[in-house]
């Protein structure tokens, strides 16, 4: 007789499951990006098994995730906390994105398509007006997306891999203190990237994105503050 596992035999509290999990995610990391959990903030497993009822190997699978994106470090005898790079981490990332998404720009230039630009060009306007609405939250999302959709237009996965990690991680850097009234908006360099990309300037768009990654690495990292789980994730109920 065959032997059919806990997963075949309820295959909907499978799915369930894996929704919560995939849920936890994506709650997590858009509050990180956005800035409602700070740096250094103890992500306990047992209050994120109690917030999205799920088991603790589950939530550890959805920690290691995270870590594998730059946005959690999770610490021997300590548990996951929030990514706080030091300045040194930060600089060495910013030459690290210098060198990946100037070469990036240099292989896509050539033979990217009319459509793929004006998609460029959607997210700089929605990037645009995340900022006039004072959406705070949104702007700096869409500031990060801009980077990782440039990596997705290369059709290489592990260089989007690779992007994402260290927007992600970067971010986390320069968004905290960044108030948005200052002058310096991403999405004003932005569009001269995508500018020099829709006029098939290789050399100007690796130039546009090394000045706006220069200029990405001098702004004032966040101040640590530390938040209650509960005020933060598992608010949305499907």
């Amino acid at each position: 007789m065959s032997t059919v596992s806990q997963k075949d035999r309820h295959p909907s509290t499978a799915h369930r499951a894996q929704a919560l999990a995939d849920r936890m995610y994506s709650e997590i990391y858009d509050a990180i990006m956005g800035l409602r959990l700070g740096a250094e903030t103890k992500l306990t497993e047992r209050d994120l098994c109690e917030i999205y009822h799920l088991p603790r190997h589950q939530v550890r699978q959805v920690l290691a995730k995270l870590e594998a994106d730059g946005v959690v470090d999770i610490k021997a005898n300590r548990g996951a906390f929030i990514a706080n790079p030091d300045e040194r981490e930060a600089q060495e990332m910013f030459e690290l994105r210098a060198f990946l998404e100037c070469a990036l720009l240099a292989k896509i230039a050539p033979d990217l398509d009319p459509q793929a630009c004006q998609r460029l060009a959607d997210m700089v306007q929605e990037e645009r007006l995340a900022w006039r609405t004072g959406d705070r939250e949104g702007w700096i999302r869409l500031s990060a997306q801009f980077h990782v959709e440039l990596a997705r237009l290369s059709g290489n996965q592990t260089l989007v891999s690779a992007v994402k990690k260290y927007v992600s991680r970067t971010t986390l850097m320069i968004s905290g203190n960044h108030p948005m009234a200052s002058g310096s908006c991403s999405f004003d360099e932005h569009q001269a990237i995508v500018d020099a990309l829709s006029s098939g300037d290789s050399e100007v768009a690796v130039t546009r994105m090394r000045e706006h990654l220069q200029h990405c690495a001098t702004r004032t990292p966040q101040k640590v503050h530390r938040v209650d789980l509960r005020n933060v994730l598992g608010t949305k109920r499907s």
